[in-house]
């Protein structure tokens, strides 16, 4: 999952988050079950393995924890969630705020008769492969997602050929006042994105799948697989496809190629010559140069076909 497994709202002004110094959470509050570290390496975590610290993160220990979490955090101080830490960049001067990271007591996934409920830590992948080994159909194209199933709601993540939207019945949120259950109608699913009630969080979801045959079904897992390592980066320091799919026919990678942005390089950023929808740390970039180069590609596409790129990799953070 990436940042993009909360809700948004309204963005608090730079101004009124608190300084570093200044810990958003305290030994005045309420003590967590969960584990709670201050200038925390996030780097490391993510796909990209680029990025600074965070001021505060915290792993809840559950879904109860979290909303006593979310209810701790001041309105004022900027909250940001990873999963797999998979679509995005974090900038080199760290997380402001309160970052939160699901892991244990957000892992589970529960086979169904005609569906599978999973937390929202628990991978795509893995989603699609429980599905596939009580013959459930309709989940596979999860096996093709880089990341989390908080982040897959929260983004309406897709790929060959089917999305999020396509299969959720409903997700449960962690939010200040509690915990809320959203059908798919309620998410309001657009292209890449889910609306998410501010501040909320995804906890779990359930996903309607269709009793098949498990050998078809593996099948098709595996010819996505395959397609996947074909055409794809999928063993380099990547963050997954970098630019949404503008409205339209075109597709990204399409314009960023005839822009001549396959190969492009800036220090240790480059543009992937396998898939030039992808952008690669080579060994030893910044955060800052992988967005740099992610912003030159913006730039050169426009110039030569008129259109816009819109970043679907999350950028969040301080610049160095």
């Amino acid at each position: 999952m990436a940042a993009a497994a909360i809700g948004e709202g309204r963005r608090p002004s730079p101004n009124l988050t608190p300084p570093k110094a200044e810990r958003p959470l305290g030994t005045s509050t309420p003590p967590l079950r969960g584990r709670i570290a201050h200038d925390a390496p996030i780097g490391a975590q993510t796909w990209f393995r680029v990025g600074g610290n965070a001021d505060t993160l915290v792993r809840p220990a559950d879904a109860d924890d979290l909303v006593a979490l979310l209810k701790q955090v001041p309105a004022a101080t900027p909250l940001t969630v990873i999963g797999a830490a998979s679509n995005m960049i974090v900038r080199d001067g760290g997380i402001e705020g309160v970052t939160i990271r699901l892991a244990r007591g957000f892992g589970d996934i529960d086979a169904q008769a005609d569906g599978i409920v999973a937390g929202a830590a628990a991978l795509d992948v893995t989603v699609a492969e429980t599905a596939a080994q009580h013959a459930l159909g309709g989940l596979e194209f999860l096996v093709g997602i880089p990341g989390t199933i908080g982040g897959a709601v929260a983004m309406n993540a897709g790929a060959y050929g089917a999305e999020v939207k396509d299969v959720l019945d409903w997700a449960e949120l962690a939010t200040p006042g509690g915990l809320i259950r959203l059908t798919a109608g309620e998410l309001r699913f657009a292209y890449r994105r889910a609306e998410l009630p501010a501040r909320a969080v995804v906890t779990r979801a359930r996903f309607h799948a269709t009793p098949g045959d498990a050998t078809a079904i593996a099948a098709r897992l595996h010819e996505i697989r395959a397609a996947r390592e074909a055409t794809q980066p999928v063993r380099a320091r990547t963050g997954g496809s970098t630019f949404k799919n503008p409205p339209g026919d075109r597709k990204a990678w399409e314009l960023i190629d005839e822009a001549g942005c396959r190969g492009l390089a800036l220090g240790a950023a480059q543009v992937s010559e396998k898939h030039c929808n992808f952008l690669l740390n080579t060994g030893g970039a910044t955060g800052a140069e992988i967005e740099a180069l992610g912003e030159q590609v913006r730039a050169r596409v426009k110039a030569a076909s008129g259109i816009e790129l819109e970043w679907e990799i999350k950028r969040i953070g301080r610049p160095a």
